[in-house]
Parts: structure tokens; sequence; C-alpha cells
């Protein structure tokens, strides 16, 4: 009855198992794109993206452990300990994985994580001791090393690099502060070098690319996964779990040649056929994570060992401030507990500082014993690679004249690398890579070129358009809603549209497929300058009135081509849009007569704001054209691209400002996301920019250049005989610095 009873509770266990599987699958997976992306991208220290700590990933870990804190399990046969020490060995290469993912979180999220990570590390430590203690059987003995000799070094090496992260993360929050400041320590000495400055007005796109190469080199040397890769703690963590791994190999390898034949009866597992899944999957998981820990190590040893002998033993083993930064701030600081007893306060302050003379002495010891592991590997490295190292030099030497001509054009960035106190300049190669990247990056943006809005802003020859669109001419209410860039834009599209008797089809798509690619960058624009949102609304009543005319040539449910709109006159046409949209705006205002947040055109409708261009854009044009009667739709067509292309053209001088502010981003976690956009969107615009830089700018306030009424205004004060006082060969008038978004392109 027992044994059915036992039977029927083991039946599903190969299940089990199969999960399990699954689970130690998924973060094989995870960890092996981790590590194609960065050989990918040659960044060999393998920035978390797929594999970082998170729950997702501690419920999967947590799942994958099953073996190791299965109590239940009763069974010591070779593949069931092998298994153990393989989920073991696994855990191990994930804690290893995610040492740099604790660059791209908070300080709060990475407390939460690690304390997530501990609690489970602990319970499978805990497990293991237990099931080490209750099962004492003579078998053990033939195990030797293999079996749960190997299960209690495997727990004592995961516990050890549990130890090296904690310390780790402690350490984070400083090294974040001292590339923070380093970060702006540069910046300002950019600023305030007016030798050459990509500014509103004056810039070329040769000195755009320079400046985003070198802003970015400072984002990635300046990323908190790459400071903690390149740190010794994540070396010897790379280092263990490599050791891990190539221990698990040996002892497999010695099992199946000596352990197999060792009491067959004994090699039973309750998990039946799903163990020899979750041995393969764990094995090849463990082979694929230590592939990212194990470069790392790789790289900072190769690099190490060319500077052996340049710096002291004292100075090899200097702890730097930022290792212990926080534990002693945590030291000094008095606790935040009220607590009236003098000698009880005493006491908790007492043991406080010991506790953390403790953990500073730990962490005094952590870093010596990291650095002792990577200036080892350096040593016994630079040995191994002397003889490829005297192959390279030989190959060097045959190709140098070609190479000393290529690398005389090339720009030096090495002044840009944000460096931690006490590290090396980074190696020629790896920083060569970093600016590779940055091409690759402006490359992918060229793939993505708008080659419509290129032949629209072509037409471009001033910017009239700009104040020719809306006429002071047409009667104002006492509050008229202001003017963003894209909604004269979609308003005078609208116009093109309803000209139904275009005789040439294909000019209109263009139109259309322009204006779609130029609104990309507009919408860029406004969102990035208009940093109090005052024109959301109006923004949002063009993107209203865009999706209708792209998607179904409609203004406001009102078909554009619609015969009844007129009997192909573009008078008809222009005078059926202006009466619908005045009748919009006026049963409007007569609703919403007494109703005192009415009279702020921001609190306006989009259909009624977008009733009100429509309104004054299209009297313009009637006004502007009235003694024109000999006037065809294809002229008109041809004269409203024309202002379309001038107000497109107006707008994008202020690319190259959105590109430098990406470049400026702030936060530390965001900065390299950011400077990669505007690598991209330079790529993506550089052929409008060359274009937009041959046209003569008015001599407008920089501060008001993103503003469309601020170039109105001073357009209707400047005619334009006079108004393009400058331009970009270098003649613009000089301005204070805080008025410029600015880089320095050289120096």
């Amino acid at each position: 009855m027992e044994e059915s009873l036992q039977d029927d509770l083991e039946a599903p266990m190969p299940w089990i198992g199969l999960y399990v599987a699954a689970a130690s699958g998924v973060c094989a997976l995870s960890m092996s794109a981790d590590a194609f992306a960065g050989f990918r991208s040659r960044r060999f220290w393998f920035p978390c993206k797929y594999f970082s700590l998170n729950a997702f990933t501690l419920t999967v870990l947590a799942v994958a452990m099953k073996l190791p804190v299965d109590l239940t399990s009763m069974t010591i046969g070779f593949k069931d300990n092998t298994a153990r020490v393989s989920s073991l060995v696994l855990m191990s290469t994930a804690i290893a994985n995610f040492t740099t993912s604790f660059g791209s979180m908070k300080n709060n999220d990475i407390v939460l994580n690690l304390a997530a990570l501990g609690i489970l590390v602990i319970t499978v430590s805990t497990n293991v001791c237990i099931h080490v203690i209750q099962i004492k059987d003579p078998y053990i003995d033939n195990i030797k090393l293999g079996g749960f000799y190997l299960e209690i070094v495997s727990t004592v090496v995961m516990l050890l690099l549990l130890l090296m992260l904690c310390f780790l993360s402690v350490m984070i929050p400083s090294a974040k502060r001292s590339i923070q400041s380093s970060y702006h320590d540069m910046h300002v000495k950019i600023s305030n070098d007016n030798n050459r400055l990509v500014e509103w007005g004056n810039f070329s796109v040769d000195e755009v690319r320079v400046a985003v190469t070198r802003y970015w080199v400072m984002a990635e040397t300046g990323s908190s996964q790459f400071v903690i890769a390149r740190s010794v703690a994540c070396v010897a963590s790379g280092s263990l779990c490599l050791f891990m791994g190539l221990t698990l190999s040996w002892v497999l390898f010695k099992e199946q040649h000596q352990l197999l034949p060792i009491s067959q009866d004994r090699i039973y597992s309750n998990y039946k056929w799903s163990i020899n899944c979750i041995l393969a999957v764990q094995l090849v998981g463990v082979a694929l994570g230590s592939i990212a820990p194990a470069t790392r190590w790789f790289v900072a040893a190769r690099f190490k060992s060319s500077g052996i002998g340049r710096k002291s033993f004292k100075n090899e083993f200097k702890v730097e401030t930022y290792w212990t930064q926080k534990l002693v701030y945590w030291q000094e600081r008095p606790l935040p507990l009220q607590i009236r007893s003098n000698v009880l306060r005493k006491l908790v302050h007492d043991a406080k500082r010991l506790l953390l003379n403790v953990c500073i002495g730990v962490q005094i010891v952590n870093v010596l014993f990291s650095k002792l592991v990577l200036l080892v590997s350096a040593a016994f490295l630079k040995g191994f690679l002397f003889c490829f190292h005297q192959i390279k030099t030989a190959r060097r030497a045959c190709c140098y004249n070609s190479k000393e001509s290529r690398t005389e054009t090339e720009l030096d960035y090495s002044g840009y690398v944000l460096l931690l106190e006490g590290e090396s300049g980074l190696p020629q190669k790896m920083l060569k890579n970093i600016c590779n990247e940055a091409d690759k990056l402006i490359q992918r943006g060229r793939k993505k070129q708008p080659k419509n809005l290129k032949q629209l802003v072509m037409k471009s020859e001033n910017f009239n358009g700009v104040r020719e669109f809306d006429s002071n001419e047409v009667p104002y209410y006492s509050q008229e809603p202001p003017n963003c860039w894209s909604l004269p834009v979609v308003t005078l599209t609208s116009v093109a549209v309803s000209l139904s008797n275009i005789a040439d089809d294909h000019k209109l798509n263009q139109l259309l497929n322009a204006v779609s690619e130029g609104l990309y960058f507009v919408k860029l624009i406004e969102k990035s300058l208009d940093k109090n949102g005052d024109l959301t609304i109006i923004r949002h009543a063009a993107e209203v009135v865009w999706v209708g005319v792209e998607l179904s040539k409609k203004w406001l449910d009102i078909d554009l081509q619609n015969a009844s709109l007129g009997s192909g006159s573009h008078t008809e046409a222009l005078q059926n849009l202006s009466g619908v949209a005045q009748k919009i705006v006026t049963d409007f205002m007569t609703r919403t007569e007494l109703d005192p947040l009415m009279k702020n055109p921001l609190n306006w409708p989009a259909k009624v704001i977008a009733a009100r261009s429509m309104y004054r854009i299209t009297q313009t044009i009637m006004r502007a054209h009235k003694d024109d009667h000999s006037l065809t739709n294809e002229e008109l067509f041809e004269r409203l691209s024309v202002m379309i292309s001038d107000i497109f053209a107006a707008c994008l001088t202020n690319l190259v400002s959105v590109i430098i502010l990406k470049c400026h981003s702030n936060a530390i976690e965001e900065r390299e996301e950011s400077v990669g956009q505007a690598a991209i969107l330079l790529g993506e615009s550089e052929e409008v920019l060359e274009i937009i830089q041959k046209i003569d700018l008015p001599n407008l306030d920089p501060k008001k250049a993103a503003n469309i009424e601020e170039w109105r205004a001073f357009m209707e004060l400047n005619p334009p005989a006079t108004a393009s006082a400058s331009s970009n060969n270098g003649t613009a008038n000089p301005r204070s610095n805080a008025e410029q978004v600015s880089v320095e392109i050289r120096g």
C-alpha cells in the first residue's frame, strides 16, 4: 500500500523535471543573448539587457533550483548528484552575469533585488547543507569530488559570489557620483571652449558628427555597467565563474569514465527520464552563461598584462576611496533612532561602528583579493600570449606605412574617456570599438533617411512661407490659439489635397509622404524644445487632423476630394473649407460664451483649434490670390508646396539643437540610450541638414528659434531683404554662451 502511494506521488516528477529544464533553458537563452549582443557590438564588457537582476529572472532561477532545494528526494545516483551540482554552478554563473546589471538600477532597486537574491541563495545553501547531512550512505565514499564534496564547494563559491556582489553594490553609488562629477567637469570644459561651437545657425554636418561621437565616448565610458564591468570585483567573479565551469566539466568527464559501472541499481532518479533533460540543459546553460564573465576576465587580464611593472607594488594594491566611501559615511552618520537611554544609545552606536568596521575590513580584503586575482591572471596570460604578441608585432610592422597615413586623419577621442580613481587609460583598441559603434548608429540612421522630405525641402530658398501662411489682414478674435510648427503644415497639406483636379497624382502622393516624413522630425523638435508643454493641445490638434488626411484624405471627417467642395475650382474649394471651419468655430463660441474657461484658447477642443487654423489659412490664401484669376490648381499646389517646404526648413534648423540636447542627458542610467538616439537622428537627417545649412538664416535669437510665432514676429519686423543678416558660413553675430545650445567640436 505504501509503495503504491509512493509510486503515485512520484508519477508527476518527470513532468516537474521537464518544467525545471524549461526554466533552466530560459536562463541559458537569456545569458547567451547578452553574450551574442556583446560580441556583435564589440562591447566586451557585455552589458546586461536580457538577463538582468529582476523579479522575472529570480523567479525563473528559483524554478531552476528545484533539485538543490528538494529535500524529499533521497536518491544519490550519479545523474541526480551531477544535476544538483550543475544547478548550483548555474546559480553561480547567473550571479556572475548579474554583476553589471546593477549599473542600470536605482539605489532602492539594487537593495530590493539584492535582498531577494540573497534570500534565494541562502535558502538554496541551507537546503543543500540539510540534504548533505541527512544523506548518510557508504556509497558517498565512492562519489568523491564528483558528488557531495563538489556540492559543498559549489555552495561555498555561490555564497562567496553573493558576498562579492553585496560589497560591489556598496561601491556603485560612490562610483556613479565620481563618474557624474567627471562628466559634468568635461561638459563644462567643452561648453566654455569657444574654439569652435555647434550652435543654432552655425554648424556643419561634420561638426555635429564629431560632437555626437565625443559625447558617445563620454556616455559609453561613463556607463554604469561599463564602470562595473571593468572593476576588479567583476573580474574576480568572472574568474570564479570560469573556475566552477571548468571544474564541473572535469568532474563530469571523470564520473562518466569512473562511476558509471558502480552500483547500477543505485543509479535511480525520482525524475526518471527528465533528469537527462535537466542535466543537458543546465550544462549548456553553464557553458553559455560563462562566456560573458569569462570574457570580461580575459579582456581585463589581457590589458593588465601589457601594463605589468609600470606601477609599484604599493600602488597595485591600493584600495581606492570609492570602495569604502559609503561604508565610512554610514559609520560616521549618527543613528536615526530616537533612544532616550544614553547607555543603550552608546551601546547601539558602538555596535554599529563595530559592524561597519568589520564590513570595511571585509571590503578591503575583497578588493585586495580581486586585485591579486587580476594580477596573477595577467602574469600568467602575459607569458602565454608572448608568442602571439610577437606575431602581431611582425604583422603590424609589415603594414605600418598604410596604417600611418590613415591614423593621421583620425581624431583623438581619448581625452573624452571618463575614468574612476586609479584607473589607467582605456586601451586604444577598445576606444576605437566605441567610436565605431557611434559610426554604426549614424549609419543605421542613414538607412532611414527621408527621401521625399529631402526633395520637398530643396524647394525652399528662404523662409518666407513662415510669414505668408497667416495674414494679419484676417480678422482676429480677442484671444487666438498660438501656432506650433505642425499645425500650419497639416492645414496647408489639407488645402493642397482639396485641389482635386491636380493632373499628376504622383505629386500629391509625394507631398503626403514628404509631410509624413517631416512631421516625424517636427514632433521630436516640438516635444524636446517645448519644455513647459504650453503647446501640447495645439500639437494634439495637428495630430488629429493629420490622421484623417494621411489615412483617408479627410479633414475633420470631411472628404477633401469630394466634388461637393467645388466643381474643380480652387476658389470654390477654399471658400467651402473656410465656411465649414468658420461654422465650427462660431458654433463653439456661441455654446461656450458664458464659460470662463473657454476664454483661454488653450482650453479649446482640438477640433475647434484645427478649424480656426483652417479658416485663417484659407482666408489668407484667398486674399493673397484674389486678383490672380489665371491661377490654376497646379500652380496653387506648387505654391502651397513651397510654403510647406519653407515651414519645414525653418523648423528643422532646430534639429541640431535637439541632437545636442539629447547628448546632454543628465541621468547616468539614460545617457547612453539618449546619445544613441541622437546619433541615429543625425544619420536620419544628414542630407536634410546639408540642404538647410545652405539657406541664409534670419538673425534670430537662438532662444526664440524653436517658436514659430517668434519667427513670424521677427520676419514681420524685418523684410526678406534684410532678414538674412547671418548665414552658416560663420558670419553669425556673437552671442552669449548662456543663449546657445553649443558643444566644442575641435580641441
